[in-house]
C-alpha cells in the first residue's frame, strides 16, 4: 500500500489546471469546500457526495477494552465518530483498478468541466 498521498496541495492544483483558476483562487476553494464537510460533520450530522460516498457520524456505547500491554480491562467511554461509507460507484472503480479492467465511466465531468469553462 506504498502509493501517493493526495493532499490539499494536489487538489488546489488540480483545480488550477482543470478550472482555470488562479493557485490562491483554486487553493481557497479547496478549503472552503472542506472546512464545509468538516463543519457539517462536526454538528452530527451526515455529509453525501453522488458517486464518491458518504460521511456520517455514528454514536458508539460505552464498552469494556483490554489493555493490550497488561491484559487489564478498562472502560472505554461513549463517543461519536466519523464513518466514511463509499458509494457503489467509488467501490466499482476501486476494484476495477485493482483487477485491472477498464471502468464503465458513466461520469461526464470532463464536459461539466467544458461547461464551466464556457460559462465564465
Amino acid at each position: 500500500m506504498g502509493g501517493k498521498t493526495l493532499t490539499r496541495a494536489d487538489l488546489a492544483e488540480a483545480v488550477f489546471r482543470k478550472i482555470g483558476l488562479s493557485r490562491t483562487e483554486s487553493a481557497h476553494l479547496v478549503e472552503m469546500v472542506l472546512e464545509e464537510v468538516c463543519s457539517t460533520i462536526a454538528k452530527g450530522e451526515s455529509v453525501k457526495i453522488s458517486s464518491f460516498g458518504s460521511f456520517l457520524v455514528r454514536s458508539k456505547n460505552e464498552r469494556v477494552g483490554r489493555n493490550p500491554k497488561t491484559g487489564e480491562e478498562v472502560p472505554i467511554s461513549p463517543r461519536k465518530v466519523a464513518v466514511f461509507k463509499p458509494s457503489n460507484v467509488l467501490k466499482e472503480r476501486i476494484l476495477a483498478a485493482h483487477e485491472g479492467r477498464p471502468v464503465a465511466d458513466n461520469d461526464d465531468s470532463e464536459m461539466e468541466l467544458e461547461d464551466l469553462r464556457a460559462a465564465e
